[in-house]
């Protein structure tokens, strides 16, 4: 990969519906030779797909909880059905096995704090094998961004 490609990347990560021809222009190539570049870091696994960004408090998704995990057991076996069931939970918007203190960090997006404590009810506090958990609403999002390149 060079600053080309690192251009590239830096004006899809811009505007990922930016055309051909002004990525083109935007790092001084042609659209030809700027679509075999794109092609080829979706080839090598550096593009792993195009996306939209949501804002979720305009969907109803007002409030995000960081929430950490420790399991009973860290066996193989165990550490692949708790991936399982939280794969089933759309609220769980991100998932993380992690060092440390606790075993996992998840993202969720929920409502309101009602819909948390329904989601902890009905879904999470159903998953076997879970010792302690902690949650922590955020209140604000200093930083969103994108990888740095």
């Amino acid at each position: 990969m060079d600053a080309i490609d690192r251009k590239i990347l830096q004006a899809l990560q811009a505007n990922g519906r930016a055309g051909l021809q002004d990525i083109g222009q935007q790092v001084g190539l042609s659209a030809s030779p700027c679509w075999e570049r794109i092609r080829k870091l979706e080839q090598s696994g550096v593009i792993e797909g195009f996306t939209v960004r949501l804002n979720a408090q305009a969907l109803g998704w007002s409030d995000t909880v960081l929430v950490q995990l420790t399991l009973d057991s860290h066996t193989d076996n165990t550490l692949e059905k708790f991936g399982e069931v939280l794969a089933t939970i759309p609220e769980v918007v991100e998932a993380y096995l992690v060092s440390g203190e606790y075993d996992y960090l998840l993202r969720v997006a929920v409502k309101d704090t009602r819909d948390y404590e329904r989601l902890l009810r009905e879904k999470l506090y159903k998953i076997k094998g879970i010792r302690h958990s902690k949650s922590s609403f955020v209140l604000r999002t200093l930083k969103r961004a994108d990888l740095p390149l």
